[in-house]
């Protein structure tokens, strides 16, 4: 199987990804200084953990790092609009920064609750870095917490991408690339 082949096109080479993601980690370096508390990096798995063993090696402070998996997909294109934590966090993050690491936001619905769910267990302040951003799905308006900040890698268009993380059916995710799916792959 050529999981090349199944692309339509390439919207992020592995080079742009990796350039955008050396300014997102310079970016956050910036905002968390030395003296401020060190941010807790949170991935939520699975899609973000390409993008995320990336970034904090980017980011030039001491950070921990753990991860939260919130299903909304099963092995459909599209979200179902139910968000739910199915393995939580080991670290406290009680008065921590939090940096939520996304591949992407669809809807809003996912970090509406992680958010929410961070504020519940304390969290002085939530930030999202997120490698794509698909503003046109937007379903559920988020605020982050406190001085959190939200960083973009790409703003991607209405289509069903893979690549670098991010999947369909549990494939594509090794791809070192962003690509959109042809439709007759999903459909």
């Amino acid at each position: 199987m050529d999981l090349n082949s199944d692309m339509e096109k390439i919207l992020w080479t592995e080079q742009q990804i990796s350039e955008r993601v050396t300014e997102l980690g310079s970016e956050i370096t910036r905002h968390f200084k030395p003296e401020t508390a060190s941010p807790v990096i949170v991935g939520v798995a699975t899609g973000a953990f390409l993008f995320l063993a990336d970034l904090v090696r980017k980011i030039h402070l001491p950070v921990t790092v753990d991860f939260i998996r919130v299903e909304s997909y099963g092995s459909g294109t599209v979200s179902n609009g139910q968000p739910r934590i199915s393995f939580d966090l080991k670290i406290d993050v009680r008065g921590k920064h939090v940096i939520l690491v996304e591949d992407i936001v669809d809807t809003g619905n996912t970090l509406y609750c992680l958010i929410d769910y961070m504020k519940s267990k304390g969290a002085s302040s939530v930030s999202v870095c997120t490698l794509l951003d698909k503003p046109a799905r937007r379903k559920v308006h988020f605020e982050l917490v406190g001085e959190g900040k939200y960083y973009c890698g790409f703003e991607c268009p209405d289509e069903f991408v893979v690549g670098y993380g991010l999947d369909f059916a549990e494939l594509y995710r090794n791809l070192p690339y962003v690509g959109v799916l042809k439709p007759e792959v999903y459909k």
